[in-house]
């Protein structure tokens, strides 16, 4: 458990696409229609319109608050457990689902700030669970339209200026990349600590691309197998193992010099990798019992949120990767990104 006297207020900003989960269970024909793959997530296109409406006509969806990095942050906040110690911002529509988002952040104790724009909607994800495996699509909406001029804001750029550690999405690389840019470049020349995550496998080339140098800045970087994979391949690293990857990843040129860059991927039921100053250090996995899983969609976020959760108070990568397993152990016993009210990890 935290010693909350001890973090300081808005130690920890997340800057991402706060969404709201529509999930379902569907069989693989499902996936077929509408070109998905069991394990992959995508943006959707105008196909994928008929899809949702047939999400929530057909099938019983479960409306959860998501968005791949605000469920980091409130699992981070969770296991914090002092209020207003993680801050998030993101692009929200004027609309009944902001108002979910908003609330269920709230609850958990996390500061948010949104954007709200009044011509768009929130954002939504549809989570389609097959078995173990979740397959994710997503119409950004307003999430979209998340602008560097709102960071700027007073206010809100004194949730930049509080901020020790910042989480920021890979899916927010594309959509508001001035934003991220700006965030990231305040770190570097702070000496603060910026995570990132691959989070999904089109993304990859975003984090390869050396016109945009986007890696320069990050001191963490998670992502799991495939996603390690696609970006060895954009990077040009002319490797499939995955801790060659990590090395090759970790090794990339950085601005702020005083930090190891530190790689986290994780491989499912195998052991996740961890990459830091040319050392591979592997953790095994202990299995939840099947009959105990619930739902897989959020688990990799509550594995960013405890190891979040650590880095926050500087403890060593160990105690941080136990407590982003226990994090995912927790959720996966849940639907969607949801936890207890009192985390038992000491």
């Amino acid at each position: 458990m935290a010693n909350s006297d001890q973090i300081p207020e808005g130690i920890l900003l997340g800057i991402g696409n706060p969404l709201l989960d529509i999930t379902i269970s569907a069989d693989k024909a499902f996936l077929d229609k509408y070109g998905l793959q069991s394990n992959d997530a995508i943006i959707a296109t105008e196909k994928h319109t008929a899809m949702f409406e047939e999400m929530v006509a057909d099938y019983k969806p479960i409306y959860l608050a998501g968005g791949a990095t605000q469920n980091s942050i409130r699992v981070a906040q969770w296991l914090l457990q002092k209020p207003k110690a993680t801050s998030f911002v993101g692009g929200v529509g004027n609309d009944q689902f902001h108002e979910i988002l908003l609330k269920t952040a709230e609850e958990v104790g996390v500061n948010v700030k949104y954007e709200i724009h009044n011509d768009k909607s929130t954002g939504k994800c549809g989570a389609i669970i097959t078995g173990e495996d979740r397959s994710l699509v997503t119409d950004l909406g307003a999430a979209e339209h998340f602008t560097a001029q709102f960071l700027s804001q007073p206010d809100i750029w004194q949730l930049v200026e509080k901020a020790q550690i910042f989480y920021i999405g890979g899916f927010i690389v594309p959509v508001s990349f001035d934003a991220v840019i700006q965030a990231a470049k305040h770190a570097a020349e702070n000496d603060k600590i910026v995570v990132m995550n691959l989070h999904a496998k089109f993304l990859c080339k975003k984090f390869a691309d050396p016109d945009l140098n986007l890696m320069q800045y990050v001191d963490v970087l998670f992502g799991n197998g495939d996603e390690a994979k696609a970006f060895g391949c954009c990077s040009g690293f002319n490797a499939s193992d995955i801790k060659e990857i990590a090395l090759k990843a970790q090794a990339l040129p950085k601005l702020n010099e005083k930090r190891k860059r530190i790689i986290v991927f994780t491989q499912g039921k195998d052991p996740t990798i961890l990459a830091q100053d040319g050392q591979i250090t592997e953790y095994p996995i202990t299995p939840v019992k099947k009959d105990f899983i619930k739902d897989t969609n959020g688990c990799g976020d509550a594995f960013v949120g405890g190891f979040l959760s650590q880095l926050a108070q500087n403890m060593p990568l160990h105690v941080c990767m136990e407590c982003g397993f226990y994090a995912s152990k927790v959720v996966i016993q849940h639907y969607g990104c949801n936890f207890p009210d009192h985390p038992q990890f000491k």
